[in-house]
């Protein structure tokens, strides 16, 4: 089978091999495998990314990186999009089953192409936030409708975060992994005798809320608990983070660890208590999914499909974006004065999430590719 990827996600040539994005490329190493690929993609990026090589051979579409986020950028758009059109259209010629990574700016273009194609099998994985009374952009909207548009969008399946009532047929609730089975391994019960640990694990940007979290431990250790946040990952607040913690004196309490492997980050997991991810826009927050595998108990926002990842607060605690720390701390110290309830909602998420392997995604993913 002749199996196509088009993507937002850039293809990177560096010391004789293919990268990208690592989190895509684990995930796209199994859609691709026994197949004939090809990735219809830009092959250039301005900025750094944490990548991983792919792991087969395929066929290059290139497509001219563009964006709509200025004047200048919109004008050199109008000149690039029939070239980026004419290459997607060639790929999808090319192809006996399209595949389309949503939401972005190819993702769209995608969206209009594959129009042409109506007997062609698609899959379509829409990475972002499915729920229908999100604040989303235009473009973003614009994909949500086509996609769920059974005339414009016909032979596909489209795999969404979450489940959501008065869904069109094509419209298929699906879910992402981070483990195998074979990874599953006894986890010790937590308990609250020594040091309580948290972790931040995520882009360092306004939108993640990294300093809500260092606040809200800053604040419990005011109130002289004893605890320690963990935290992994980089982004344009890293800098600002890093001073706060210094001009605090909080080095003893708050651990920045920067971008770290898989294997550090599952470690890490696992000693932690509590995650505090009060995220502002999410499609499938890996994160939690990660924390709830390892008996670490997820503090997340209500956004996307955390309600329904969290069963509305019984695998961990779902809260308002807008919350702040002290308003943070009165969950955590409600949880260290009732053991108990942590330990079962502990177990609960655990169990959950132990259900979602990479094992079940890649049958899943075959069992999608062959019907």
């Amino acid at each position: 089978m002749k199996f196509l990827i088009v993507s937002n996600a850039p293809t990177l040539f560096k010391n004789k091999q293919y990268f990208s994005y690592e989190p895509y490329v684990r995930e796209i190493n199994i859609w691709a495998k026994n197949s004939n690929t090809a990735i219809c993609s830009p092959y250039k990026f301005n900025k750094e990314l944490l990548i991983d090589s792919f792991n087969f051979d395929f066929k290059k579409f290139k497509l001219v990186t563009f964006s709509v986020n200025s004047i200048p950028n919109i004008l050199k758009t109008l000149f690039i999009l029939p070239i980026n059109l004419f290459v997607i259209f060639k790929a999808m010629l090319w192809a006996d089953h399209i595949h389309l990574r949503c939401p972005g700016n190819v993702g769209l273009l995608g969206c209009f192409v594959q129009i042409l194609f109506p007997k062609k099998p698609k899959t379509v994985k829409y990475a972002g936030n499915w729920d229908p009374k999100s604040k989303q952009p235009l473009t973003y909207k614009l994909q949500k409708w086509i996609l769920s548009n059974t005339f414009l969008t016909r032979n596909c399946k489209v795999l969404v975060y979450g489940n959501w009532g008065n869904q069109s047929k094509n419209i298929i609730p699906f879910f992402t992994a981070s483990y195998l089975e074979e990874d599953i391994i006894e986890i010790p019960e937590k308990d609250f005798s020594s040091t309580i640990n948290f972790i931040f694990v995520g882009t360092f940007s306004k939108g993640k809320k990294p300093m809500l979290s260092v606040k809200t431990v800053e604040y419990l250790k005011k109130l002289h608990y004893k605890v320690r946040l963990y935290m992994y990952g980089n982004g344009v607040e890293f800098p600002s983070i890093k001073e706060y913690i210094e001009n605090n004196n909080l080095e003893n309490t708050i651990f920045l660890h920067g971008n770290q492997s898989k294997e550090t980050v599952k470690k890490a997991f696992q000693k932690a208590h509590f995650l505090i991810f009060i995220s502002q826009s999410e499609g499938w927050p890996k994160v939690v999914a990660e924390a709830m595998f390892w008996k670490c108990l997820p503090i997340s926002s209500s956004v996307s499909c955390v309600n329904y990842m969290l069963q509305n607060g019984t695998r961990g605690d779902v809260v308002d974006v807008n919350i702040n720390e002290i308003e943070l701390s009165k969950i955590i110290i409600n949880y260290l004065k009732n053991e108990e309830t942590y330990k079962k909602k502990v177990l609960k998420a655990q169990n959950w999430s132990q259900k979602f392997t990479l094992d079940k995604f890649e049958q899943e993913i075959q069992k999608l590719l062959s019907e």
